[in-house]
């Protein structure tokens, strides 16, 4: 939960009421500050450290969305992590069009073939979004289908003299207990 600025209360009587250091109160106050409003919702019930915020104010806003959803996909929402989307942002990409190389210890051809392949991830991650409602579905048609066909004593012995291994992996996917959508 994010302490917002009310009248009643000072940042310094709320620091002492739970002994922390007045510092940690204002990176509180002040975690928000900077993320566009879009990410900001999909982070709504998330709980995060002020290193991931810190990471993603360093970008520009579209930037900030992918990295949220990708870490929403991930389930990961740690400092790492969210450093390691900075570091594969596209200068393009961050507020101050700048990257410190010497800072990750990795040279301008290395940090441009991760942005690649990090946006290359990024389209195959959309892609598969898109199809896994509809791969889910025709996964179970098919499974309620080969458990209609397996009943068949003519067709499951037809399989278990000819196609015994086909057979296996038809119970195999008929005897699968849940498929999340």
């Amino acid at each position: 939960m994010v302490f917002t600025r009310h009248p009643g209360f000072s940042a310094q009587r709320l620091a002492q009421a739970l002994s922390v250091d007045i510092s940690q109160i204002h990176k509180k106050i002040t975690l928000l500050d900077g993320l566009c409003p879009e990410a900001i919702e999909m982070l709504r019930d998330m709980v995060f450290t002020t290193g991931v915020s810190s990471a993603l104010k360093k970008m520009k806003p579209n930037r900030q969305i992918e990295c949220v959803e990708l870490m929403l996909s991930a389930n990961n929402f740690t400092q790492s992590y969210a450093e390691a989307l900075l570091v594969a942002t596209p200068a393009a990409m961050l507020i101050d069009d700048q990257k410190t190389f010497k800072r990750i210890g990795v040279g301008k051809d290395q940090m441009l073939k991760m942005e690649n392949e990090m946006a290359s991830l990024l389209r195959q991650y959309k892609l598969v979004e898109q199809t896994y409602g509809q791969d889910v579905l025709n996964l179970v048609l098919a499974k309620g289908y080969l458990t209609k066909i397996l009943a068949n004593e003519a067709i499951s012995s037809y399989l278990q003299r000819h196609y015994p291994e086909l057979l296996d992996e038809f119970r195999a996917i008929a005897d699968l207990e849940a498929l999340e959508v």
